[in-house]
């Protein structure tokens, strides 16, 4: 396959990458600042000469958007929704525009756009979940991430690409040993005994191992409908990626500290929770806001996930970080990694 990814430098672009290639796939990104061979100038905003890759192409994977991980002041959320409602369209645009479109468009979302869902409250699927937006007892700001949520989704169904099927990826956080991570940062706090329950530990992660990622993003390219991979259904429209078992914060914490062999944690007040955001230069809700949302799309289309226990993916993310330390791959270290975040780039 010729798969075409904007916004493909950061972390999940560079997971997707090295996984396409190493299947014998042809991968071209497009960036802003292109230091590759397989790499393509564009703006995220406008068309130009980037538009003819995807020309012939199978398949778009759009992760463009600036990183969450920053303080949400009003110019980065600005940003932040210009990046992703400005590349969704243009993307859109190139799609109409070609003569052989790519059959498939999968555009990155978030599983941010659902509800505050704390403990008690169902989990959120693609049928009965509930959108975010209008929830009792939670900071009014937080109300932005949904609105980008639901804008860079809305940019994505309007684009005229009648023979290009369309996939909005509502992805929880993507684990991986990568550093620099969001699981490098959760292990930074782990080892410096900090990864303890954050505000009481009831609010629920929904997570997805990297392996699961790209299984999950090979699948949706792969299932047309046509009976030739597991699930018959050519799936589209929001399609969840999270594992199938979300957890309460303090079991989460717990497990990655028993992975680590970790029997220090030190808990977090929600106030000590927005100092420690400040300090690393993100925002409390990605620490405060529960996310409990589970793969029904994926489930019904018969799609496996190899690891959908968080126990057995923290343990498997832990032998690989301390396969890269011993081989040197990995420079480093806890304190830097929780200083120097950078989360879910695109």
């Amino acid at each position: 396959m010729k798969v075409i990814l904007p916004g493909g430098t950061g972390q999940v672009g560079a997971i997707l990458t090295r996984a396409l290639e190493a299947d014998g796939h042809e991968v071209v990104v497009l960036t802003r600042r292109p230091t590759h061979a397989r790499e393509v100038a564009w703006d995220g905003r406008t068309l130009g000469p980037w538009a003819a890759t995807l020309d012939g192409a199978d398949a778009v994977v759009n992760l463009a958007g600036r990183s969450v991980s920053c303080r949400y002041s009003p110019a980065n959320l600005a940003e932040m929704m210009a990046s992703r409602v400005d590349s969704a369209r243009v993307v859109g645009q190139a799609i109409a525009a070609a003569e052989r479109p790519p059959r498939v468009w999968l555009q990155m979302s978030t599983a941010t756009i659902y509800a505050h869902a704390g403990e008690g409250v169902p989990a959120h699927d693609e049928t009965r979940g509930v959108l975010g937006g209008t929830e009792p007892d939670v900071p009014g700001y937080w109300e932005f991430s949904i609105r980008i949520a639901r804008n860079w989704e809305r940019e994505q169904e309007l684009a005229a690409t009648p023979h290009t099927r369309k996939v909005a990826l509502r992805s929880a956080m993507v684990m991986s040993p990568d550093t620099g991570g969001v699981f490098d940062v959760l292990l930074g706090l782990t080892r410096l005994g900090l990864g303890g329950p954050v505000a009481g530990g009831g609010q629920y992660v929904s997570w997805i191992h990297d392996v699961d990622f790209v299984r999950a993003v090979r699948f949706l390219i792969e299932s047309d409908g046509d009976g030739d991979t597991d699930g018959d259904t050519a799936l589209s429209g929001p399609v969840n990626l999270a594992a199938p078992e979300p957890l309460p914060q303090r079991e989460f914490m717990s497990a990655l500290r028993q992975a680590w062999g970790t029997p220090v944690r030190l808990p977090a007040t929600r106030q000590m929770a927005r100092l420690g955001a400040l300090v690393l230069r993100s925002d409390a809700e990605l620490l405060l806001k529960s996310r409990r949302v589970v793969p029904g799309a994926l489930r019904d289309a018969g799609f496996t996930f190899e690891h959908g226990q968080w126990h057995d993916a923290a343990a498997d993310l832990v032998d690989r970080v301390r396969a890269q330390q011993g081989s040197g791959e990995r420079r480093g270290t806890a304190l830097r990694s929780v200083l120097t975040p950078a989360w879910l780039r695109g």
